[in-house]
């Protein structure tokens, strides 16, 4: 555009140096046309003029080609720019579509060591309502497995914040705490029957259900921690105390984290502990998990 408007000017300036010309040529006396010199003169300054005219009309017309050249680069440049933005669109829409078919829940698959922070007595084992036999405690320690699943509720905590998702979990693990010698109701014939000391074993095991909530941090990465800050659980336990209460409830706090190692398959670890605030019929079943699981995404 600034070529164009330079040249523009040199149109300008010839045509004021025509006028200048033609205004001058009448001016001159009647005499001086007449003389054979000046009109040779006159001839070929008009012939010189007309030559810069065709010289500038040619340049006038280049300038317009490079402008026509122009706009047409201009319209490809705009095509090419729509293009792209048709195509980023299109990879932002399959992007989309293959976070769509991203799987967000998971099955889980645990095991590990589970404690009890009291050693369990009940019906058949230490009691004081039949205070015979071997009145063996069962034991602190001992393994658990169990399985449960991740259900995704939001991935963003309903807008407020980005990358962190929340899961329903709903789980439930099998607890066992060993095998001890029964009191005098598990013994064969009963001892309050008269009979001798014959204690048979009492497996001293726990199973657990639970739901609560599950938050997941760093979305989208293949190292997740997560935490549990409080869940409801259900206790039952075998033997039953010695009111043959079978049932405690409680609460679940849990930390871990997990790891994608292939495609939809995943390895975590968790620590839980269980709280049932103080004692059930004489039975107190708080205590604690910590183990590994694998995890499958669905």
């Amino acid at each position: 555009m600034r070529q164009l408007r330079h040249k523009m000017r040199l149109v300008v300036s010839a045509v004021v140096s025509s006028l200048t010309i033609t205004i001058t040529m009448t001016m001159v006396t009647p005499q001086a046309f007449a003389h054979d010199t000046s009109t040779r003169a006159l001839e070929q300054q008009i012939q010189l003029l007309e030559n810069q005219l065709k010289a500038i009309r040619a340049e006038l017309n280049q300038v317009k080609d490079k402008a026509a050249q122009d706009q047409l680069e201009i319209k490809k440049v705009k095509e090419d720019v729509v293009r792209g933005d048709r195509e980023i669109k299109q990879v932002q829409v399959e992007q989309s579509a293959i976070e769509r078919e991203h799987h967000h829940n998971m099955l889980f698959f645990r095991g590990g060591y589970a404690h009890n922070l009291q050693g369990r007595n009940g019906v058949t084992l230490q009691s004081n309502v039949a205070p015979l036999g071997a009145q063996e405690a069962g034991d602190n320690d001992g393994w658990y497995i169990g399985a449960g699943f991740d259900w995704s509720l939001t991935r963003d905590v309903w807008g407020m914040m980005p990358k962190t998702d929340i899961f329903a979990e709903l789980m439930f693990e099998y607890k066992r705490f060993g095998v001890s010698q029964g009191n005098a109701l598990a013994n064969a014939p009963t001892q309050l029957a008269g009979g001798t000391l014959n204690p048979r074993d009492v497996t001293v095991s726990q199973f657990t259900l639970s739901a609560a909530p599950k938050i997941k941090f760093m979305e989208g990465s293949d190292f997740r921690p997560w935490i549990i800050p409080a869940g409801f659980a259900l206790h039952v336990v075998s033997p039953p105390t010695e009111s043959i209460t079978v049932l405690a409830p409680g609460m679940m706090f849990a930390a871990g984290a997990d790891y994608r190692i292939w495609k939809e398959f995943y390895l975590g670890v968790d620590a839980r502990y269980h709280e049932t605030f103080g004692k059930t019929d004489g039975v107190n079943l708080s205590g604690l998990t910590a183990g590994a699981y694998l995890g499958i995404g669905f």
